[in-house]
């Protein structure tokens, strides 16, 4: 959101560097916020929620999601209980960048499946006084940091670890446990090929599976 005049006059005073939007020309400070966690942990949910906040606001909003999560089956992010926002689909994270000059508000979802570009990208976007949401998944099957959302979560303003309720003892779920046969870390699905476990029925069952 911009800052007031006020606000604005007492930073440049203080001899602080200030970001002018491309679009606004109003000094505004970037900022990036995760919201990561296992599957079934909202995170899609969240992310539409936000967005139809900012929209309610009138500012100007964008979402991107990588080409390769193809499970809605179109263009939509689509949360597991089928909330929904329109998105645009991208192959690379440079594409974000040349779809996004108009934008204030960005949001990207399924972050995890974009290449280490998407650091850069997010960063260059802040930078330029935009705010960034992000959304995925923080580890893999095997319970390892997953792709470029562990540098994303050190470089965000505001990290949010969202979590499921385990499928097993309904405690705190952690973990995204796959039940499919598969060793791939990239196999896209949810319901049939992945159970949300806590630490200590993943832990379990990564010993029997």
């Amino acid at each position: 959101m911009a800052m007031s005049d006020k606000k604005i006059l007492g930073e440049m005073k203080k001899g602080k560097k200030l970001i002018k939007t491309k679009r606004g020309g109003l000094p505004s400070n970037g900022i990036i916020e995760v919201f990561c966690g296992s599957m079934y942990s909202g995170k899609s949910r969240e992310l539409i929620r936000i967005i139809d906040v900012v929209k309610i606001a009138r500012q100007n909003v964008i979402v991107f999601k990588p080409e390769i999560d193809n499970r809605s089956g179109n263009r939509d992010v689509v949360s597991h209980n089928k909330d929904k926002v329109s998105s645009v689909v991208v192959k690379t994270a440079k594409e974000i960048i040349k779809k996004s000059s108009k934008y204030d508000v960005i949001g990207i979802d399924e972050a995890q499946f974009f290449d280490n570009e998407i650091i850069d990208v997010v960063n260059e976007l802040a930078n330029s006084g935009r705010r960034i949401i992000i959304t995925g998944l923080d580890m893999d099957y095997r319970g390892k940091p997953f792709g470029p959302i562990p540098n994303l979560m050190a470089i965000a303003d505001s990290v949010q670890k969202l979590k499921a309720v385990c499928s097993v003892c309904t405690r705190p779920a952690q973990f995204s446990f796959r039940i499919d046969s598969s060793n791939k870390q990239v196999l896209i699905g949810a319901y049939g090929k992945y159970q949300a476990l806590c630490r200590s029925c993943f832990t379990e069952r990564q010993k029997n599976f």
